[in-house]
């Protein structure tokens, strides 16, 4: 039995969830550091602050995707996921920037660092299901696509929600001013439309979307009836990492440096580009200055996410001209100068110019690795492979949140902006090592 291919809007309706999962997780990502920094957070404890993210990762990614492969309830076999995760993380994105408000139970910046954990944990637990539902759901020819399409979903979510708190305080005049302690307005209304836009977006999926039944699923795998009566226990999960593919060994690297450098520039953009860009002193975490430039990268991240937004339409023509392959390997490239570039940069305006190089990468490091692998996995195990691969997402944020602080304060002299330049040299030697990957 094979299954049918699917009409555009089938695949849009299909992924659009993610558009909502990914403002909300733009604007954590362009916001936390700064969030911690008025909570008073010191610049070198910030990759510290950010490690329950991966961690939270790591430990959920897997089980949700050995789970979700066995769970089939009336309302599918994915969507419960994203349904739990989509309300736990809208809970998140209102209580984070709120935490100053509760400090009679904890200090608030332990209480922003536990509801970074606690979202962390819901969009882990929403996005790898959403994954595995592309590869359910569609035929693999057509997979290269379904990423492109939830790529473009990705980045539309994440410039609405990166720009959110820059076009509240630029257009509708809500202050971005703060005093120690205290979250500016701007930040605090954009967190509380971000869970808005989830539970909505997440809502369109669940409602557009007819999962396959298990039988159906079952029926389009062609390994033999042997192989498929093997153990189905948590701990098989070890079994089927001992197991895994050769194409997904191998992009375990790619992955490795990739993600290596995005965090680093997700944790240090924001007091990085107020220093080296804006000339403030690193102490300066406050000022209206600081808060405009927070504001700022908050545009730039935009500017990443709506380029891989459009850059994603052409990944399918790409790949299909040069192999994908080679398409993620110049892709990552492209991006690693951008981060490069931010070095050269004393104008703020320019850095539309580093992000757009930066946009090329991430809209390939959303789509060409799960394309490249997708066809190596069998159906039934589709769901915790896609959660082992997180694995490979998690590990390198965790040893870059552990060391990046030291680097800073010890061999770096304070200065964040050369977090950014080891992301770009990440970026390529991901590149480079793209170029070993044997696909199926």
């Amino acid at each position: 039995m094979e299954k049918r291919r699917l009409r555009f809007w089938e695949v849009w309706n299909l992924s659009f969830g993610f558009l909502g999962i990914q403002m909300g997780f733009a604007l954590q990502n362009a916001n936390a550091s700064r969030i911690f920094q008025i909570f008073g957070a010191e610049i070198h404890e910030l990759s510290w602050f950010w490690l329950v993210a991966p961690v939270m990762g790591a430990i959920v990614q897997p089980i949700i995707g050995h789970y979700s492969d066995r769970t089939w309830t009336r309302l599918g076999r994915r969507k419960p996921f994203f349904l739990i995760g989509a309300l736990i993380a809208s809970s998140g994105l209102i209580i984070m920037p709120n935490a100053g408000a509760i400090t009679s139970i904890l200090p608030a910046l332990w209480i922003g660092a536990g509801t970074l954990m606690v979202m962390d944990a819901a969009f882990n637990i929403a996005m790898e299901p959403f994954r595995a539902l592309v590869a359910d759901m569609m035929p693999s020819d057509q997979r290269t696509l379904g990423f492109s399409v939830q790529t473009s979903l990705i980045g539309i979510g994440a410039v609405i929600g990166s720009g959110l708190p820059y076009t509240l305080t630029n257009w509708f005049d809500i202050s971005n001013e703060t005093i120690a302690g205290e979250i500016p307005f701007n930040l605090i209304l954009s967190f509380v439309i971000g869970a808005a836009v989830l539970i909505g977006s997440i809502a369109v999926t669940i409602l557009t979307t007819k999962e396959y039944t298990p039988e159906e699923i079952a029926s389009f795998d062609s390994e033999s009836q042997e192989t498929k009566q093997e153990t189905s226990s948590l701990f098989s999960i070890f079994s089927d990492i001992r197991k895994m593919p050769t194409t997904m060994r191998q992009l375990a690297w790619v992955q490795f440096f990739s993600w290596f450098g995005l965090f680093g520039m997700w944790v240090y953009a924001t007091p990085a580009i107020a220093h080296h860009v804006y000339g403030l002193p690193l102490s300066d975490n406050f000022s209206k200055t600081y808060q405009d430039a927070g504001d700022w990268v908050g545009v730039i991240y935009a500017v990443y996410n709506g380029v891989s937004a459009i850059y994603a339409f052409f990944l399918p023509f790409l790949a299909k001209k040069i192999g994908r392959k080679y398409t993620h390997t110049i892709s990552l490239i492209i991006g690693g100068l951008g981060l490069f570039s931010i070095y050269l940069i004393s104008n703020p305006i320019y850095l539309i110019g580093s992000m757009t190089l930066v946009g090329i990468g991430w809209a390939s490091i959303l789509a060409m690795p799960y394309a490249m692998m997708a066809g190596s996995i069998p159906a039934r195990k589709m769901g915790v492979y896609m959660g082992i691969f997180n694995l490979f997402i998690v590990t390198p944020q965790i040893v870059n949140g552990l060391i990046s602080g030291p680097m800073i304060k010890y061999l770096y002299g304070g200065n964040p902006v050369y977090i950014l330049v080891s992301a770009g040299a990440a970026f390529i030697v991901a590149g480079l090592l793209n170029l070993k990957v044997k696909e199926n």
